[in-house]
């Protein structure tokens, strides 16, 4: 099922809404970075870096290649008050218009599995990233029954999700991925697989 932005976004705000505030916890627990410049990857709506600007006085850039998907997540960051600390970027990861070490912390859910050069994408963010930096990025759920729930609700809307995104998180990805860090130079990385996803840790 193909979906437009305005049913992307729909989705994302009632079916993945929950997940948002855990995995933001996560980042900050697993990454200890809660100051500095952030980059969310294809932002989407926002609503992972809202949670995370919530806990943390990060300053975030949240980037996307859709203005459209930007003008969303613009009108959310007003909607919470947080447009001293975070600003959108038109821009597609294979080409992030920052310059070289400058970012502390990235991440990104959900649209890796998207890019159409991962290995170009790894090595931007490696490029950006300051030393010390940290990038958490994949296609985590937060927890195992927030994963349920959402796998439940999505096969209501969309047979064939459920098993797609089995395929985004499944065992093969993981060899898939590092093959693409190992090719982008990438020497430090972990690669997290378990029963709430998929995650990617850049150092």
């Amino acid at each position: 099922m193909e979906m437009n932005i305005l049913e992307f976004d729909k989705v994302a705000r009632e079916v993945f809404a929950p997940i948002y505030p855990v995995i933001a916890e996560q980042i900050k627990l697993k990454t200890g970075i809660t100051r500095g410049k952030c980059l969310d990857l294809g932002c989407g709506g926002g609503y992972l870096s809202i949670a995370l600007a919530r806990i943390t006085g990060l300053n975030i850039h949240l980037l996307d290649v859709s203005q459209e998907m930007l003008d969303i997540a613009a009108s959310n960051i007003a909607e919470n008050g947080l447009e001293a600390r975070m600003q959108t970027l038109l821009a597609d990861v294979q080409e992030i218009p920052l310059k070289d070490k400058s970012v502390d912390l990235i991440i990104s859910r959900g649209s890796i599995f998207f890019w159409e050069d991962q290995q170009k994408a790894f090595e931007e963010i490696y490029r950006v990233l300051t030393p010390g930096g940290v990038a958490y990025i994949g296609g985590g759920f937060g927890t195992v029954e927030l994963k349920k729930q959402i796998f439940a609700e999505m096969e209501k809307r969309d047979k064939n999700w459920n098993e797609e995104s089995r395929k985004r998180i499944g065992k093969h990805a993981i060899e898939n991925f590092r093959e693409k860090l190992q090719n982008a130079k990438i020497e430090v990385f972990e690669l997290n697989r378990d029963d709430t996803g998929l995650w990617i840790v850049i150092r």
